[in-house]
């Protein structure tokens, strides 16, 4: 269950993309100690005031955290020490920053020549926009990500922070690749990943249909080919279907919706001609999904066979009872704040999933305890 249980990672990181990536590795059973600023800790902490933001909440789990200012020589031991005792460190500084706070490659290899040392940027190392300052949206923009997830029509903003979270898991992917090489060679490795980097191989179907056909797809491009639809129904919920390429989903959709007549339609005879037809298709079940609730259209639909869901908010999809089933959403106390509830990691390791979690660490939680650790290895 906790596979990664004796590997130790020293993460410096801030906001998304280095938690991001520590928090990967740590739900898989690495010891994540979280090094902080005293007194602030990671700005995410701060973000909706206090230092316990559920921004902050969300990828700092599994974690253990300790305040030092490496500027100052006690504290700066102190990092020295756990890096000594490290497989991992991981930071997210700009380019040229980690060597500032004492944290450069350099110094860190001479001191522990297995480490595994990863280096999160936005841009990259080198080149003319290694040092522009570079947010989620900022990425998603670079990578031509941005245009497939933006309303054509009054363009804005929308969705999650894909581009920091991605990033994340690209670069726990790359400590495990560098861990398992180590394990051959007993050589560490330095793992550069910039965002701009990671979206642009996370947006690699985009790039595929631009090299192959000439295609620059747009936000529609890939749920118009999929036949991909999300209606509003009766009772201002929202349903969601994927008819994707078998004739059987689209004869299915037609018997559950009582529109069989639609099959000897010539714009939707054939699936071509439904994808160049979509939004007049559209147009008509829009009414057709307004008759009646989400739930009747869901019996129906799960009755024809037709690949759906209920387009859930938060609020509801870890109450769906497949959600339910397998115990997505954990509840675990927290040694001062009460409760915590998160979702698990998605791993079922031997049939069993890892309910067994740490709640996001208050600054300097552990600082004590992990000084006493040190201080034991010293003497041992």
């Amino acid at each position: 269950m906790k596979p990664l249980k004796s590997i130790r990672v020293i993460e410096m990181g801030t906001y998304i993309t280095g938690p991001a990536a520590a928090m990967q590795l740590a739900d898989l059973g690495a010891d994540v100690i979280k090094v902080e600023r005293p007194g602030e800790g990671d700005p995410f902490r701060a973000f909706k005031g206090g230092l316990y933001s559920p921004h902050f909440q969300t990828y700092n789990r599994n974690k253990r955290s300790i305040a030092l200012d490496t500027r100052n020589a006690d504290d700066l031991a102190v990092f020295l020490d756990l890096i000594a005792s490290a497989d991992v460190f991981i930071q997210n500084f700009r380019p040229g920053v980690a060597e500032k706070v004492g944290a450069g490659e350099e110094d860190l290899r001479r001191l522990n020549p297995r480490l595994i040392y990863c280096a999160i940027s936005g841009f990259g190392t080198s080149g003319p926009a290694r040092d522009r300052p570079t947010y989620d949206t900022v990425a998603q923009a670079a990578s031509g990500f941005l245009r497939l997830v933006t309303p054509p029509e009054k363009p804005r903003v929308i969705g999650p922070a894909l581009a920091d979270a991605v990033t994340g898991h690209y670069a726990a992917t790359g400590i495990l690749a560098a861990l398992i090489e180590r394990g051959q060679t007993g050589k560490g490795r330095r793992l550069d990943i910039s965002m701009l980097e990671a979206m642009s191989h996370f947006n690699l179907d985009s790039f595929t249909h631009y090299y192959s056909e000439g295609e620059i797809m747009g936000p529609l491009s890939r749920p118009v080919v999929s036949q991909s639809y999300t209606f509003e129904c009766a009772d201002g919920k929202w349903i969601a279907f994927h008819l994707s390429s078998p004739p059987k989903f689209w004869e299915a959709l037609l018997e559950a919706t009582g529109q069989q007549a639609l099959a000897s339609d010539p714009r939707f005879a054939e699936r071509l001609q439904r994808i160049n037809h979509q939004d007049d298709l559209i147009a008509i079940l829009t009414p057709v999904f307004r008759s009646a609730s989400r739930a009747e259209w869901c019996a129906r639909l799960e009755a024809a066979e037709v690949p759906y869901s209920p387009a859930y908010d938060s609020n509801e999809a870890l109450e769906d009872p497949q959600a339910q089933h397998l115990r997505i959403a954990v509840t675990v106390p927290h040694a001062t704040r009460g409760e915590f509830t998160t979702v698990r990691a998605p791993y079922n390791f031997d049939g069993e999933a890892d309910m067994d979690l740490l709640p996001p660490p208050t600054l300097d939680q552990h600082g004590q305890e992990i000084r006493a650790e040190l201080a034991r290895r010293k003497a041992g």
